[in-house]
């Protein structure tokens, strides 16, 4: 009989705070994403903790009170893991680490540490190994407190800094030999990418966890791993596939993220070349998700990060199915209604409507719901990008409803 896997997650409290810039709830938004990922990390939230600021404290980023309140919580509760919103400067993360005795990590560190549970190929493995010494470059001193010379007294003494310079160097000897390995995969991808033909290329892009690797599955029949956790892709998979008999390629790419780390962004930026190189892209989006507007907002920031925001784009509105609006109780003449309280047939109304009928698709890629009208969509973009390319093959590649007529004949 087979034993049951026990998981052991680790204890992990969460912090954020409260600025001009981001309100109470923004900051509950940006908290309930740490907590999945803290989760797909294999951490579980026990507290979180949120402070009214108008700006990050210097030196402990929140302020000696919740300092204190947290390093309370963190002994009489045994966390082991401490997980700040933003991104701590060198000097915080060593001046809480010297006050509060567990693990003290930031968004950046935590999304790190998924991506390296995450990377399978050599290539994946690089890219975030390469993104992981950028980012522990400048915290290396922080990690040699046990050889602090500065007690003096007998065995003190002692060229003791010296310990961090070797390491500095070992770092950016390391940063500098991934960058090369780095530049020999791009090269081995790029004539990949030229042997591929002259095939259209379509790109499947999208915040993490909206369904992109589904669809994939449900229009290529390949097998793509698929899990409701952040960043279960990482490894950009491409399939050649045929809708009726118009072949085209089709690549899933890795989700992209709200306060995304720039040293992730700078090593995926090859593997955005997918991206780059698409003819067309599919921007998937998670309907159902209450915040879907500011994940749409986050991958065109990144798009054009990647300069790829003025290419053909269809908008797929993914998850109808599981897509849930508040609604308000006749006898309720106080609550105001909001976007929260919308209809899918409403939100059709709003911004999505000026897309353009062909370039918004509303489905369920795990249903199937709508996957006619998918299926004609993306094969009506092809067919004009490949005709444009290839005007004498009109004729082989036939509008969709004349080649489902033929092959009901």
């Amino acid at each position: 009989m087979l034993e049951k896997e026990v998981i052991n997650f680790e204890k992990t409290a969460i912090v954020g705070i409260i600025t001009q810039n981001q309100s109470e709830e923004k900051l509950n938004e940006y908290l309930d994403e740490l907590e999945f990922l803290t989760f797909t990390a294999g951490g579980e939230v026990i507290k979180r903790f949120s402070q009214k600021m108008e700006r990050p404290n210097p030196k402990t980023f929140v302020g000696t009170g919740k300092i204190d309140e947290i390093n309370l919580f963190v002994k009489e509760n045994g966390i082991s893991t401490l997980i700040f919103d933003d991104e701590l400067s060198p000097s915080q993360q060593k001046n809480i680490s010297r006050i509060i005795d567990c693990k003290i990590l930031d968004r950046t560190n935590l999304i790190l540490d998924i991506f390296a549970q995450r990377a399978e190929t050599s290539y994946a493995r690089t890219q975030v190994e390469l993104a992981q010494c950028i980012y522990l470059l400048p915290r290396l001193s922080g990690l040699w407190t046990h050889l602090e010379r500065q007690k003096g007294g007998i065995g003190m003494r002692g060229p003791g800094e010296t310990e961090i310079e070797t390491d500095r160097r070992i770092v950016r000897d390391r940063i500098s030999l991934l960058k090369d390995k780095i530049k020999t995969i791009d090269k081995q991808m790029s004539i990949q990418r030229s042997n591929r033909g002259a095939m259209v290329r379509v790109a499947l892009v999208g915040y993490t966890n909206v369904g992109k690797s589904t669809l994939m599955n449900a229009i290529g029949k390949s097998d793509v791993f698929v899990e409701n956790k952040l960043f279960a892709t990482l490894d950009t998979t491409v399939r050649k596939v045929v809708i009726k008999n118009l072949p085209f390629l089709l690549s899933d790419t890795v989700g992209f993220i709200r306060k995304l780390p720039t040293q992730l962004v700078d090593s995926f930026k090859s593997t955005l070349d997918e991206v780059r190189e698409a003819d067309l892209l599919l921007h998937v989006v998670d309907i159902s998700h209450p915040d879907f507007e500011d994940h749409i907002e986050s991958v065109n920031q990144t798009l054009q990060e990647i300069k790829s925001n003025d290419k053909p784009t269809i908008m797929v509105f993914n998850k109808i199915d599981a897509y849930k609006h508040l609604t308000i109780d006749e006898d309720d003449l106080i609550t105001e209604r909001t976007r929260k309280h919308w209809t899918l047939e409403e939100w059709k109304q709003t911004w999505m409507s000026n897309v353009g009928e062909d370039n918004a698709l509303f489905i369920s890629a795990t249903q199937k719901e709508n996957f006619e009208e998918f299926r004609e969509t993306v094969y009506e973009a092809v067919r004009q990008i490949h005709i444009t390319r290839f005007p004498y093959n009109k004729f082989l590649y036939p509008d969709y409803k004349d080649a489902v007529e033929k092959e009901e004949e």
